[in-house]
């Protein structure tokens, strides 16, 4: 298997790799969706996360995985002989305690989707057929990408997701040459350039697991659950699922500097990789619609006269303002009326 780029190496990218080592400490944040053109580290980032990982599992999940192969078999013909149930392990049990990465996460099946999400925001696979269940650990740090020139992901999956980064072309051309360099000396000698970063690599490692071991310790103040609804409530996010996911992400960037409390500092750093997939804006033309659908000029008519505001049939032949409400309106004009009698053929006539 090819060795992984380490993640301490990585150039220009700081709000990836530090989304991504936010859910290292806290798989229950549900993961990180990373959104951006073809060429900019997506795929390598995942790698390089899961060398950090205490049993490095990397795990990916094809596009046409079947649901059997995601979640896992029960034999239920042995169960129905008598014998004892037997499960045969999926995608999700091997990605136990490492990292399960799907790319192009948007053109995978919703259904797929759902139980993706589900087992990394509970930490349980739960699998039922026919009556009988059967339920595992799947603790795994979720990574989706996707390339949103290839089609979106559903508003109601796209929320699901605990951390969104969205990466853009580099077009600093010193940034560039750095990165370039940096790659072709990792292809060049791949063992030599990770031994370059070991030190760095294995600092990074112990800090992810002494922050995991911290993260139960640390509780939140008042102070702390007001900026999270502060923050929430001004991008107008719908429910609640951005203010959890945006304490437990400050909670792991605590754990993770080995801070003593989590502070509104902490949640300011986080909130737009909270924030940027869930926020609503809001039309500056937009106003409130009223409550029976009728418009302004039509309600005042109301209060006015205590009439409908529709015209009849003598208030239509009235000509009507350039601001009125009926723009475009057209009063009633008389139709042409013909004789029958003056139509009848000749022929008929004679007869």
């Amino acid at each position: 298997m090819p060795q992984p780029f380490p993640l301490t190496a990585l150039i220009g990218q700081d709000a990836l790799r530090e989304a991504l080592l936010l859910a290292a400490v806290d798989p229950s944040i549900g993961g990180v969706l990373i959104s951006g053109p073809r060429g900019t580290a997506k795929s390598t980032a995942a790698r390089s996360l899961a060398d950090l990982l205490p049993d490095g599992h990397f795990v990916t999940l094809p596009l046409g995985a079947s649901e059997d192969r995601l979640v896992g078999t029960l034999d239920l013909d042995l169960v129905l002989r008598g014998g004892a149930l037997k499960f045969s392990p999926g995608l999700l049990a091997r990605a136990h305690n490492g990292v399960l990465y799907v790319d192009e996460v948007n053109l995978l099946a919703d259904g797929l989707v759902d139980v993706v999400l589900d087992a990394a925001a509970s930490g349980i696979n739960v699998v039922e057929r026919d009556g009988v269940s059967h339920s595992h650990a799947a603790r795994f740090v979720l990574i989706g990408t996707m390339n949103p020139e290839e089609g979106e992901l559903r508003p109601q999956l796209l929320d699901r997701f605990g951390l969104m980064v969205q990466l853009e072309n580099c077009f600093d051309a010193q940034i560039r040459q750095q990165i370039v360099r940096t790659r072709m000396a990792f292809d060049l000698d791949p063992e030599a350039f990770r031994q370059t970063y070991a030190t760095a690599q294995l600092q990074l490692a112990q800090q992810i697991r002494a922050a995991r071991a911290a993260l139960s310790g640390l509780t939140f103040a008042d102070e702390v659950h007001e900026t999270v609804s502060a923050r929430c409530i001004e991008a107008r996010v719908d429910g609640l699922r951005a203010d959890l996911v945006m304490l437990r992400a400050a909670r792991a960037l605590a754990a993770l500097e080995a801070a003593l409390v989590v502070t509104g500092a902490h949640v300011d750093r986080v909130a737009e990789l909270v924030l940027c997939h869930r926020r609503r804006e809001q039309s500056p033309d937009a106003r409130p619609a009223d409550s029976g659908g009728q418009s302004d000029v039509r309600r005042e008519d109301d209060r006015e006269g205590g009439q409908s505001a529709r015209p009849d049939a003598a208030s239509a032949m009235e000509p009507r303002r350039a601001d009125d409400a009926d723009w475009g309106y057209l009063p009633p004009e008389p139709a042409g009326i013909t004789r029958v009698k003056d139509v009848i053929p000749l022929s008929i006539k004679k007869r």
